[in-house]
């Protein structure tokens, strides 16, 4: 948990394990999940782009935020990175 606190404020994206993404302001990191704010929350089973697409679409274009707040549990987050962390490829 106390990894995740150094992202406070920043943008992130964060990969699930499932179909979903979610890219946003974290605002707030608990015991059992991450609260995000201005979030986008994508699934990607409804689109023909890929989560590293749509990632790498999001950090040209910026964050389309669908969700003022959202809480993401931990245990469905597979990995965790700085949006401006993501490289094109």
């Amino acid at each position: 948990m106390k990894d995740l606190e150094r992202f406070l404020q920043k943008k992130v994206v964060l990969d699930t394990r499932s179909s979903w993404l979610y890219i946003g302001v974290v605002e707030e990191v608990t015991e059992n999940s991450v609260v995000l704010s201005q979030v986008d929350v994508h699934d990607t089973s409804d689109s023909r782009t890929s989560k590293e697409l749509y990632t790498l679409e999001s950090r040209a274009t910026g964050i389309k935020s669908n969700r003022d707040r959202v809480f993401v549990n931990l245990d469905y987050i597979v990995s965790f990175s700085l949006l401006e962390d993501v490289k094109h490829f």
